[in-house]
């Protein structure tokens, strides 16, 4: 799965989109209901790194395998929306599957 920029994109994509519920569901009812609010600041700095790490990837993968800028855009756009890497995981899959 790491060998290639699809993998490497796919892993981070899985890792952000979790770390990005899991700041949604965990760490703002923590800060909010429980007066924690060392939750967000942890759960929040997880995700900013992942958040990052998963720019990153899709711009050098978007350049390596040619991209068009529409489908570039749609997966930076994912990872804003909560549920979205998985939705990009789904076709990055096929894109895989179809170079296969």
């Amino acid at each position: 799965m790491l060998a290639s920029a699809l993998g490497r994109l796919r892993l981070i994509g899985l890792l952000e989109g979790s770390s990005f519920l899991a700041l949604l569901f965990i760490g703002m009812p923590l800060k909010y209901l429980f007066d924690m609010p060392l939750a967000v600041r942890v759960l929040g700095s997880a995700h900013g790194l992942l958040f990052l790490a998963f720019v990153y990837l899709v711009i050098t993968t978007a350049v390596e395998r040619r991209w068009p800028l529409r489908k570039t855009a749609l997966a930076l756009v994912s990872s804003v929306v909560p549920f979205g890497p998985f939705l990009l995981d789904r076709s990055l899959v096929e894109e895989a599957a179809a170079e296969e």
